[in-house]
């Protein structure tokens, strides 16, 4: 498997890339309340992300999709399109999913907001979802399986009584929007894969309330959880370095908790 390693080079525009794709969701983050659209929510992204950031919004037009951010609601699991028929109500939890292309490198990123009052259901959700992330990124280091990545998250996410979708996963980012290797977040063969300093990848995991299953709607994208549960998803484009790793999507208001991992 043909992994890209960053140079330095590489890496500082990236580190661009990555910080200008957490400034996007620390923007949207005051309009996401009830009653506004989730088109509405896209087009002030993509005016921030090219009239104020002056970058590209990657989603646009990516393999066809129709907007610059995917935006999912509820029981959509990833990749829902926003609309100005999509009205944001009381309790709904949303994510929203950035992607910006700076000076030819990508940086992606998501985070889920709950909008007005949810039910603790909802929020025990998205914390677990948002720890096992943090999991995750808390093991990336030189000479780790990337096997061992998922096997944190799943184990995690099980205990706590929710389900992992199989069917999405994390990938290496760079030039490329997605690039090897593929970062399962479940138990899986990883072909042997061991970190590198240098490498960059994304670990995104989807975690559903109920079954694991997922369906795709008609538009070819949307994709909702089987049994009509909540799930939720959170997101960070990871470098590993010499001695750990670096959150390059790490926003400002954001605070990583150091956490007992058990094997």
């Amino acid at each position: 498997m043909n992994i890209p390693i960053k140079t330095n080079e590489e890496i500082r525009k990236m580190r661009i890339a990555g910080s200008l794709a957490a400034e996007v969701l620390e923007m949207i983050q005051p309009y996401v309340i009830q009653d506004i659209s989730t088109g509405e929510l896209d087009s002030i992204c993509h005016d921030y992300i090219v009239n104020k950031q002056h970058a590209i919004a990657a989603c646009l037009g990516y393999c066809g999709f129709p907007k610059s951010v995917c935006i999912s609601v509820n029981d959509v699991v990833c990749h829902g399109i926003p609309s100005s028929d999509k009205i944001l109500q009381n309790g709904d939890i949303v994510n929203i999913d950035v992607t910006v292309l700076k000076d030819d490198y990508h940086a992606d990123t998501s985070t889920m907001f709950i909008v007005g009052d949810s039910t603790t259901k909802a929020h025990h959700l998205c914390n677990i979802t948002q720890t096992s992330l943090y999991h995750a990124i808390q093991l990336v280091r030189p000479g780790v399986r990337l096997q061992t990545l998922g096997h944190h998250i799943q184990k995690f996410v099980e205990k706590n009584g929710f389900s992992v979708v199989r069917e999405y996963c994390g990938h290496g980012i760079g030039k490329s929007f997605h690039e090897a290797p593929q970062v399962l977040h479940y138990n899986a063969n990883d072909r042997g894969v061991v970190l590198q300093p240098g490498m960059v990848f994304t670990i995104e995991p989807m975690v559903n309330v109920g079954s694991s299953r997922i369906r795709i709607m008609q538009d070819g994208w949307t994709v909702k959880t089987h049994d009509c549960s909540l799930s939720a998803q959170y997101e960070h484009t990871i470098l590993v370095t010499q001695h750990g790793s670096e959150i390059l999507t790490l926003r400002q208001n954001e605070s990583v908790p150091l956490l007992e991992i058990n094997d």
